[in-house]
């Protein structure tokens, strides 16, 4: 009898182990040093803080669910959102309940919707490509959304060319690619800022200095940046060629592109639908999703399939699972279906909810990397250098802490010291008072520094 007992719970603390190593558990940027969010407002580009606090604040767990506390609010600043939205972005108050064990769909696929549709690591919000607003062939216009006349049906009715919020919307999203819906702040694409693509198409970041989740890293495999509404996780655009984990790191292609029509009359499957506006300057190729056609790469492991994912390994599933990926183009440019989509590729069972009602147990965040900071670890970038009036210090990939940046003249004496919030990349340091001179920037963590020199000139 005690024999059973032992091992009943070996095989409990097993389990217990097994669920805390979960990145569904341990993924997550709980804030437990009280950074709060902060905003723009139009014509002012010094941030306004909020009296939020900014990322997840609390991670408790089941035997088959993780439940994270967040408030939607980033650390990077947020706005301001220039197409005339009212909106900022504002204290959710969430519970978001996830799966511990994801599962595939075996039925038919569930079709990602308006509103949330996944959950990034610091608790802001994932929406699909949509903005609600779609194309009226009754009135030869659209219809939905602001200013618009409703679409037959209701509000949120399909028509058959549903409108691409990233191109129709561009002129309304901040720096890190974002805006709110009634105050809830999401991403619909890679979370990383614009002014960090090889081709800048949004110059939002030249007025406002912000930032984003994380910055694309082409020589390491993207980190994980979430997790979709049916459980399975989310990256950036870099990965390994192979999904057995081997071969080089590479960009992960969407498998969709834009069809070669100059009508709109059919879907790509070849349905014949209402009429939607002929290509033009005003409505592009792309303004709408139903513009695009999903194309099959056999054999080449580097393009995703229909749903924008793939099963492979990944640093944080040796053994594999399957992944979405936030898409970019050769620029680094968000490409459709930007990150989750049309379909889920798993069950959806991951969703809001007003309260737990199970027992649960509250992870504490345990800080295990040892080279963030090495030399054969994270980059540190220092810009402009020369610089005159303004330097920015940024790391590539994602920044799990809060880092001291710290600015030393050549005799060793501290100038200015700042911080680079967990869940940003970048911080800026203005140098119009500094004396000409060479000064080194120490950027330093609990997972190692580095140092760099920089020179300040005057011209």
């Amino acid at each position: 009898m005690r024999t059973t007992l032992l091992l009943i719970t070996l095989l409990f603390t097993a389990m217990v182990v097994d669920a805390q190593d979960n990145p569904a558990i341990t993924a997550w940027m709980q804030n437990t040093t009280g950074i709060m969010g902060r905003h723009y407002v139009s014509g002012n580009s010094t941030p306004i803080e909020d009296n939020v606090l900014a990322n997840v604040q609390k991670v408790q767990y089941s035997d088959n669910w993780s439940y994270i506390n967040a408030t939607g609010i980033p650390a990077y600043v947020s706005g301001p959102f220039l197409d005339g939205n009212p909106s900022l972005a504002t204290n959710q108050n969430a519970i978001f309940r996830f799966p511990l064990y994801p599962v595939k769909n075996e039925g038919t696929p569930t079709s990602t919707n308006a509103g949330n549709i996944g959950v990034f690591i610091n608790g802001v919000a994932l929406f699909d490509f949509r903005d609600g607003v779609g194309w009226n062939s009754n009135t030869n216009s659209l219809c939905g959304g602001p200013g618009n006349t409703p679409c037959p049906g209701g509000p949120m009715a399909q028509t058959d060319w549903s409108r691409d919020a990233i191109p129709a919307e561009m002129a309304g999203f901040d720096c890190s690619k974002a805006h709110p819906a009634m105050g809830n702040y999401h991403h619909h694409q890679n979370p990383s800022a614009f002014n960090l693509d090889i081709e800048v198409v949004s110059t939002i970041c030249n007025l406002y200095d912000a930032d984003g989740l994380y910055a694309i890293d082409s020589t390491q495999h993207s980190p994980l940046l979430g997790f979709a509404y049916d459980g399975f996780p989310i990256y950036g655009a870099y990965g390994f060629e192979n999904a057995d984990g081997t071969g080089e790191i590479v960009r992960i292609k969407s498998g969709y592109q834009a069809r070669n029509i100059t009508s709109r009359t059919h879907w790509a499957d070849g349905t014949d639908v209402d009429n939607g506006p002929d290509i033009s300057t005003t409505y592009p190729i792309g303004y709408f999703r139903e513009d695009y056609e999903f194309i099959q790469h056999s054999g080449e492991e580097d393009y995703l399939d229909e749903h924008n994912g793939r099963f492979c390994v990944t640093p944080e599933y040796p053994e594999g699972i399957y992944c979405y990926f936030s898409s970019v183009d050769e620029n680094w440019n968000s490409t459709y279906p930007y990150v989750v989509g049309p379909t889920f590729y798993g069950e959806v069972v991951a969703s809001k909810v007003n309260s737990i009602t199970e027992p649960v147990d509250t992870y504490v965040p345990v800080s295990t990397s040892t080279s963030f900071l090495s030399d054969e670890g994270v980059e540190v970038n220092i810009f402009p250098n020369p610089a005159v009036d303004l330097v920015a210090i940024q790391i590539a990939g994602l920044n799990k802490e809060d880092l001291n940046v710290e600015m030393f003249d050549i005799s060793g004496k501290l100038v200015e010291r700042k911080t680079l919030y967990q869940g940003s990349t970048i911080v800026y340091f203005d140098t119009q008072t500094y004396y000409e001179g060479i000064y080194l920037v120490r950027v330093s963590g609990t997972h190692g520094l580095q140092s760099k020199q920089i020179a300040i000139v005057r011209y």
